[in-house]
């Protein structure tokens, strides 16, 4: 049976399921006509029987703003849903994980892991909403289920809870360590206790049925892909981390056979302890991620835009080169899920230009477009992050605190950052553009 064939057969079982599903009178199940996303020909992704090769963004917060608690903002919601769809954008990174306490600095409040095994019902529900709203509009949805940085709770807070020292937290705190930090967290996949909490949460959710749509999670087009974490690193602790890889790809292949499942991991990055090759050869393990930041990495300088930007994006086309060179090896496409660029002069003013940001946008585009064209093995991207209609705090790139809007720059990073406005206009014109370009490729 080919990938083609599979999709169609995909379709027919799933159509079945979702029949017997109780949803709700009053809720568009017109989703339903879409099949699962399947790996084909070793190097793309299909849906509904053509390929599927998509321009998304990172959208980390729609769980919170799906909520009816504290932080949620369903209308802001629904209109950022309309703007991307306006965009072309029918891929959406989404964050399903988020660990308390809410007293600890530089988190995601409210979160939806409040102590182990006690879930803030608002946020389930938010998350519910979101995927439904997603999946009327078309969209598809990569779900990550934890995170290595603090900024959400996650490996680090598994660990805390489990017994472990004091979180050693990294910049912005006081005296911060990324190093120190990292060499805490990745005791995360030593540590029966912090794993078997995580586990019993991976499969609370796999297993959940969508209280919008009587939908179980794992009969849902919608959703695209399970990603076991953001941005984990094996760091000092491979060996173990590659094994919790390969048993929690299991475990979710085991509870969801109809969806893909990925890593999240960056690729290539020296000295993190990642091997791209190795963390995606596991058979759990359907297509690779990759990530690229050639400003948090060294290789650009905002102030010195014109003498480190040509250098910038010669590393961006050449790490990009290499991980399609690996995925090769791999016989598995890849997906460069987050890259991002600074407006200029590093300022986080959505009134300041983003000359060279723009630049850089159709940069990656173009570059991974043009691969895209030839049929290498990389099958999606996307920008980090959505902001949309909210914008920073006064004073201009101050951490987010409660109660401010959520934008696509996590609590721990000056907002405004990297997070593309709904009035960026001259960004949204190249994401509008490439968006069109990538999803017409057959």
């Amino acid at each position: 049976m080919t990938s083609r064939d599979w999709a169609k057969y995909t379709l027919a079982a799933s159509i079945g399921t979702f029949l017997c599903a109780p949803a709700h009178p009053d809720t568009d199940l017109s989703f339903l006509s879409h099949t699962f996303v399947t790996v084909a020909n070793k190097n793309e992704f299909v849906r509904d029987g053509a390929r599927y090769a998509y321009l998304g963004t990172n959208f980390w917060y729609g769980m919170n703003l799906g909520s009816t608690g504290p932080g949620g903002d369903r209308e802001r919601l629904i209109r950022e849903l309309d703007r991307l769809q306006a965009l072309g954008i029918t891929n959406l990174r989404i964050l399903a994980g988020s660990e308390g306490p809410d007293t600890e600095p530089w988190r995601i409040v409210p979160s939806l892991q409040k102590d182990p095994g006690v879930y803030d019902e608002d946020l389930l529900v938010g998350l519910d909403f979101l995927i439904s709203e997603m999946g009327k509009r078309g969209q598809t949805a990569v779900v990550i289920l934890n995170n290595f940085w603090n900024w959400s709770g996650g490996m680090s807070q598994y660990l805390r809870w489990a017994g472990a020292d004091p979180i050693p937290y990294p910049p912005p705190a006081k005296g911060g360590s990324w190093i120190t930090f990292q060499n805490y967290t990745t005791k995360f996949y030593s540590n029966d206790a912090a794993m078997g909490m995580f586990r019993n949460f991976v499969q609370m959710i796999v297993t959940r049925t969508n209280s919008v749509t009587g939908i179980p999670y794992a009969n849902d087009p919608t959703i695209m892909s399970w990603e076991l974490a953001n941005e984990p690193r094996g760091f000092g602790n491979t060996d173990k981390f590659n094994k919790w890889i390969d048993q929690t790809s299991k475990l979710i292949k085991s509870l969801d056979p109809n969806h893909l499942v990925t890593t999240g991991c960056e690729g290539t990055v020296f000295g993190a302890g990642l091997d791209f090759v190795r963390n995606h050869s596991y058979k759990g393990i359907d297509y690779a991620t990759a990530h690229v930041w050639v400003q948090n990495w060294g290789y650009f300088d905002p102030t010195d835009a014109a003498n480190t930007y040509p250098g910038a994006v010669s590393f961006m086309q050449d790490y990009v080169q290499t991980q399609i060179n690996d995925a090769k090896k791999l016989k598995k496409p890849v997906v460069l899920e987050e890259f991002g660029l600074a407006r200029d002069m590093n300022s986080y003013s959505p009134a300041d230009p983003t000359t060279y940001r723009d630049q850089y946008y159709g940069e990656v585009f173009s570059d991974v477009y043009q691969h895209m064209s030839v049929n290498a093995p990389i099958a999606g991207v996307n920008f980090w992050a959505w902001g949309g209609e909210a914008a920073p705090s006064l004073p201009l790139g101050a951490w987010w605190k409660p109660g401010d809007a959520f934008l696509g720059d996590p609590p721990h990073e000056h907002q405004g950052w990297y997070s593309i406005f709904a009035g960026d206009t001259s960004t949204l014109g190249v994401i509008d553009s490439y968006a069109a370009k990538m999803s017409a490729l057959k």
